[in-house]
Order: structure tokens, then sequence, then C-alpha cells
């Protein structure tokens, strides 16, 4: 299948745009939220590539690639762009997932080249805890957009992420339809790896989606919560209205202040509030789309007032500790330890 020699532009680039269309789309058929990840790693490589190594993307070879550049690559993205290790990680793991199908491809022609790239770590990292919002901040949070049309999509917007727990990716995503069809009684979300899921809605968020709908004449296909333009919204759109909306609210609750507020918080919330609600952690990991149920139990990692709770029924030990008296001789003492 693979044509010699291995090393030139062409098959570089051929071997590039299989991975994509054959192996990624047709053999693995990826969501097109993988795709789009898999191809910003490529262009920042490829960016990285031109300037380090002095070469148009359409000169690279399979040779500027070692295990060397490729290990530049990710400190470059760390030391940078201040990228997280979580996404040092991501891009790393976008192209062994390369390597392994052109080393599969080219066969011993690359093997030892593969290899190296391939024995690169994951980077380790640690786990903070994670930050939520409590009923009483997130009220104030909701309490804070005013009547405008951007001000009613933006409560309905975070509402609906409260209600549901969803990630920012499955909210866009919604379209009209998708609750239409539950008869506002749900909403129909499209996860990780293309798995759906229905979350049922309350009645007060029924009741907004309704007159949000009366209001602007939204069709079935549109997006739920556009843009002004009537295209579904970005996330960092979703990220800049959240930022003004607490500021809004820090007036009024002032623990808003000083914290690092994402929309992924709000998804937090949920499954705290959930699971101090009493709700088992199979069951949120059903509503919040984990693949692993183990991931919710960072949740209750979080949860000190559970831990508080479990603490009073512990009782402590009743021992009596002598209490200390000096000897005679200090240096007697140090002399005999």
């Amino acid at each position: 299948m693979c044509p010699s020699p291995i090393n030139t532009p062409e098959r570089f680039a051929q071997l590039v745009q299989a991975f994509f269309c054959d192996y990624l789309i047709q053999q693995r058929d990826v969501s097109p939220r993988t795709v789009s990840t898999y191809r910003d790693t490529f262009r920042l490589l490829l960016s990285f590539l031109q300037q380090a190594c002095g070469k148009r993307p359409e000169q690279l070879t399979f040779a500027d690639l070692t295990a060397a550049q490729v290990l530049a690559f990710l400190r470059h993205l760390e030391e940078k762009r201040g990228n997280s290790v979580r996404t040092r990680n991501l891009r790393l793991a976008a192209l062994r997932s390369f390597f392994r199908y052109a080393g599969a491809c080219a066969g011993p022609e690359l093997l030892a080249q593969t290899q190296r790239i391939l024995a690169i770590p994951l980077k380790r990292f640690a786990r903070p805890l994670l930050g939520f919002l409590s009923e009483q901040e997130m009220q104030a949070l909701l309490q804070a957009m005013d009547h405008s049309w951007s001000g009613r999509r933006d409560h309905l917007l975070f509402l609906l992420m409260y209600n549901t727990g969803a990630r920012v990716s499955e909210i866009l995503s919604v379209r009209v339809q998708d609750v239409q069809r539950e008869d506002y009684r749900a909403v129909q979300l499209r996860g990780k790896g293309r798995k759906e899921r229905r979350v049922p809605l309350w009645k007060q968020t029924a009741q907004h989606i309704r007159a949000w709908l009366k209001r602007t004449g939204l069709k079935a296909e549109q997006p739920l919560l556009p843009n002004r333009f009537g295209g579904p919204m970005t996330r960092t759109a979703v990220q800049q209205r959240l930022r003004l909306h607490v500021q809004a609210a820090q007036a009024t609750c002032p623990s808003l202040r000083h914290r690092r507020i994402s929309p992924h918080t709000l998804r937090h919330a949920t499954a705290m509030h959930l699971l101090q609600a009493g709700v088992a952690a199979p069951v949120i990991a059903l509503w919040l789309g984990h693949e692993d149920p183990a991931t919710t139990h960072q949740y209750i990692e979080a949860d000190l007032l559970m831990k508080e709770k479990a603490l009073r029924r512990l009782q402590p030990p009743k021992t009596k500790r002598a209490r200390f008296k000096p000897r005679a001789s200090l240096l007697d003492f140090l002399d005999k330890l």
C-alpha cells in the first residue's frame, strides 16, 4: 500500500490525509469534535515545525518528526502557549494515534522512529478539588440577568445548564426539536462519543423555554440558544457571558468575588447538589453522561459537608494522655536518647 521512499513530503502529506479521511472518519467513524481536536493538534505541530525546521508544511517529511521534536513541541505548548498539562497530554494522545497508524501502514521503515515517539509518556499532574457554586450563589447568578433579548437567552442558557448538568458543547448543540419532541418535559443531549441521553426538566425550566420560543419564533431545526445572527453560540461567547453575569452577581453575593468560574463549574454544581440531596452516585453518573462511573467519585471527594456529617457519626476515641512531668536532669534525659 505504501510506496517507497517513505521520507518524502508527498508521502507524509498522503499519510496525514489518509489518517483523517480513511482511518478516523471512515474506519473509526469518530465524532466531528474528535476530528476537530486532532486537526488543531496538527495545525499547531506544523506551525511549530515550520519555525523549528525552517520548512513550509508542504516540505516536511517523517524525518522532521523525531521524538526530540515532538518533546520540544510539547514543551512549547506548556511554556510558550501556556497550555495546561491536560491539554499537553491531549495533543500527545492525538500524535500517538497518528504514529500508530503511520507505523502500521509504512512497515519497518518507520518502526524505530514511531516506537520512540510512542514511548513518550503522558505527564502526571495534580488534580485539584472541584470548584462548584452553592445553591445561594447559583440563585444570585440567575437573578443577575436583565430582561433584554440576550439577558433572557443567557438566563435560559445557564438555567438549562444547571438543570441538566450538561457540558457546554452539549447545551450549544441543543435544537428546538430536542425539547419539543419530549413535550418540554425533558431535553435530548448529544454527549461525547455520539452518546445520547435524555434529562428531565423542571417545570420552571419548561416554562422559560416556552416563553423564549414564543418570543423568538425559532423553528424546530434551529439552535435553541442562538447568537444574535441566528447561529449557534460559541464556547468563547458562553464564557464571556458567564464572566459578565458573575461580575453583576457579586453585588448581591460577595462570595463570588475572586473566584475562577467557568461554564463547567455549573456542571459541578449540578452534580454536587444532586449528591447532597441524597441521589446515588451511579444515578448522577447517568445524569451527567459519565462514561466511567468512577468519575463521579470526584464530587464525593470535594464535598466537605458530607465528610463532616460522616465524621460526626464516628466518635473520637476516649483516651487520657498522661501529664508530662519533666525529669530531674534534662542532660540525663538527652544522654539516654
